[in-house]
């Protein structure tokens, strides 16, 4: 049988199932033998590659004893497997950790965005997203450390061996967003400033005189895989949006090439963030 190309959906739900196989104590080879599959086969299923149906993976998920909650989840994704994009809504409490991001993220080769307000999650300081998460006021008192932990904890893709690409499109406002006082924010622009300077990363502001532009519309990340089509992830206060769709793609890609052509270079981004940071110890 012929691999599929996969969807976000068969990826989260071969994700899924080799957790599940790995909470087990379980390698490939042991639920193949389990099941009287060839190895070959499990590794296919896991990768999102190979089509299951709701009795395999069922069977799947029996051997690894996995726990009625997830088995629901799991069983659930293989009716909506095919179905390109992934619409994630949940409530008004975020999760400590959006899991199908970090996924994502991890096996991204290129990574782009833009964002118009907040220092984008892997370039915050901890005090920046401490200062962020008790400002705005919507995440309980409790939960504040276990978000900047878990925040923090995305950073590690700069550690990687070999980390992607990444291109960050600042908008100016978010450098001149008070977040956490002067000294927060003084600190948060010089992590940027010495983050910009890493030769895997490119970090550009999109200036407040440019009025509007190409990504007016909003915040947005594209990334870029080696075994699958790019993905554009989108986030709101209660929901993600994962698109997919070539149309949807290319819309996005045309918005990074225009912002390209607009914002600051490299020298002139790394200047102003410097010069606002040294304006902020002035003050």
């Amino acid at each position: 049988m012929q691999d599929r190309e996969p969807t976000i959906r068969s990826r989260e739900l071969g994700e899924g199932l080799r957790r599940a196989m790995q909470n087990a104590g379980l390698t490939g080879k042991d639920v193949a033998r389990l099941l009287d599959l060839s190895p070959s086969w499990v590794s296919r299923l896991i990768s999102g590659k190979r089509n299951v149906t709701a009795v395999q993976a069922s069977a799947f998920l029996a051997v690894c004893r996995a726990p009625s909650a997830e088995r629901e989840r799991l069983l659930a994704l293989c009716d909506e497997q095919h179905t390109p994009g992934w619409f994630q809504q949940h409530g008004s409490r975020l999760p400590l950790q959006l899991v199908t991001l970090i996924d994502h993220e991890n096996k991204a080769l290129a990574i782009s965005s833009f964002v118009s307000t907040l220092v984008p999650g892997l370039l915050q300081t901890g005090d920046y997203t401490r200062a962020l998460l008790k400002e705005a006021g919507r995440v309980p008192a409790d939960e504040i450390d276990a978000r900047v932990a878990a925040r923090l904890a995305r950073q590690s893709l700069f550690s990687r061996d070999l980390p992607a690409q990444f291109i960050f499109y600042l908008h100016e406002f978010v450098l001149r967003l008070p977040v956490g006082g002067p000294a927060v924010m003084a600190d948060q622009l010089q992590q940027l400033e010495r983050m910009s300077r890493r030769l895997y990363l490119t970090l550009r502001v999109v200036p407040a005189s440019l009025g509007a532009h190409a990504a007016t519309a909003g915040p947005f990340t594209l990334m870029e895989f080696a075994e699958f089509k790019p993905v554009v992830y989108l986030d709101s206060e209660t929901s993600s949006l994962f698109l997919e769709k070539p149309v949807e793609i290319a819309a996005y890609q045309d918005i990074l090439e225009s912002l390209a052509q607009t914002a600051l270079g490299e020298g002139e981004s790394r200047e102003l963030i410097a010069t606002l940071a040294t304006e902020l110890f002035a003050d």
